[in-house]
């Protein structure tokens, strides 16, 4: 309270009220952006089921979807429709929700944790090493005797891109580590350094890959949802589950740092075991996903800092609203990659480049204005 303010009770009473109806206000329109956001998540859906070189109608993908679950309806549809829808379209739409929202949650947690808006699961590392331990698995795993540790089984590939990635990130956390606390900028630095020494892996592995190693890791290295099944599925929808609730039980503790470390602990926040959940989440979301759609870029930047702009800060709000609009873009993307040059499917990391650069672009100028 200012002296003015503890002089004149009603200015402080006045101001506390423009305050209380100022956030009122924020909590609405995040409100109302949590609505609008899933009906695009299920207009997206529908979108992505019809659309592609097998066409179908709304009722027909219903009509498929009920039949399978024994309700039977008399809605014609083709063998051909059904196998597609069930077999394809469908895990490929799960999987886009899953990694979505998985991607988009993890940036808007980075982004509050380093404090910068710049932030995003590539940037510390997470993405570059799960990338570079899946392709480690791949060249190398061959190699192993012991045939249950085949990296071509689905089950096993979450869990190395998961290693990379806490690895990755546990590094740039150590480096970033001080006496008195952690360094964001040593942190961000050191990032760097982490995602330069991965690419040189990757570019190793590749360098000794055979010809089929060397798509497989291309796949990686571009995105894909190409390679959605059921089995793949059953292995990282339920991991990045696991780390988005993780992420979103935090939201309280990450609006209190968003006063800054020090006034955190003095309202009771662990800072340091926060930090260190929230990376360990992370690295399971963005590792679960790039074991399966290899790693997607611009998804964990683009998202929470467009929210930040239009529904506020508070993340009791704004991780619910970026799991949504991560997977309404990443499902809007895949649609784009398979039918924009089909019967060819351009790779989703370059279709969510395309438009993830300008708008990074936008943010560094906006940023020196």
């Amino acid at each position: 309270m200012t002296p003015i303010e503890a002089t004149n009770p009603p200015i402080a009473a006045a101001r506390a009220r423009s305050a209380e109806k100022e956030g009122t206000k924020v909590r609405s329109r995040a409100s109302r952006a949590t609505l609008w956001l899933g009906v695009a998540v299920v207009l997206s859906a529908v979108v992505s089921l019809c659309i592609g070189a097998v066409e179908m109608t709304p009722l027909q993908v219903l009509g498929i979807l009920l039949n399978k679950l024994g309700i039977g309806v008399d809605i014609a549809v083709s063998e051909q429709q059904a196998s597609v829808l069930t077999a394809i379209r469908l895990p490929r739409l799960l999987l886009g929700i899953a990694v979505g929202a998985g991607l988009a949650v993890s940036g808007s947690v980075l982004q509050s944790l380093f404090r910068n808006p710049l932030a995003d699961p590539g940037l510390i590392g997470v993405s570059t090493g799960s990338a570079f331990a899946v392709s480690l698995g791949i060249v190398l795993g061959e190699s192993l005797s012991i045939s249950a540790l085949s990296f071509k089984t689905p089950y096993l590939l979450p869990f190395v891109a998961f290693a990379g990635g806490i690895t990755a990130t546990y590094t740039v956390y150590r480096i970033g580590k001080s006496k008195v606390g952690s360094n964001v900028a040593t942190m961000l630095l050191a990032g760097i350094a982490v995602n330069a020494f991965a690419v040189a892996g990757i570019g190793l592995m590749s360098f000794l890959a055979t010809d089929a190693q060397l798509r497989n890791i291309l796949f990686w290295n571009l995105g894909s949802l190409g390679g959605a099944t059921w089995n793949s599925l059953l292995v990282a929808v339920p991991l990045i589950g696991i780390a988005v609730f993780g992420l979103t039980r935090l939201a309280r503790p990450l609006n209190v740092i968003l006063l800054g470390e020090a006034d955190a602990a003095h309202l009771g926040v662990n800072v340091e075991r926060l930090k260190w959940q929230a990376i360990c989440f992370v690295a399971l979301a963005v590792g679960a996903a790039v074991a399966v759609s290899g790693a997607i870029g611009f998804v964990g930047l683009i998202v929470p800092h467009l929210l930040r702009l239009t529904t506020g800060v508070d993340h009791r709000h704004l991780l619910l609203n970026s799991a949504l609009l991560g997977a309404v873009l990443l499902v809007n993307g895949d649609v784009i990659s398979r039918t924009a040059l089909a019967p060819a499917e351009v790779p989703i990391g370059i279709v969510t480049a395309i438009i993830g650069v300008p708008f990074f672009v936008w943010l560094l100028v906006k940023k020196n204005v």
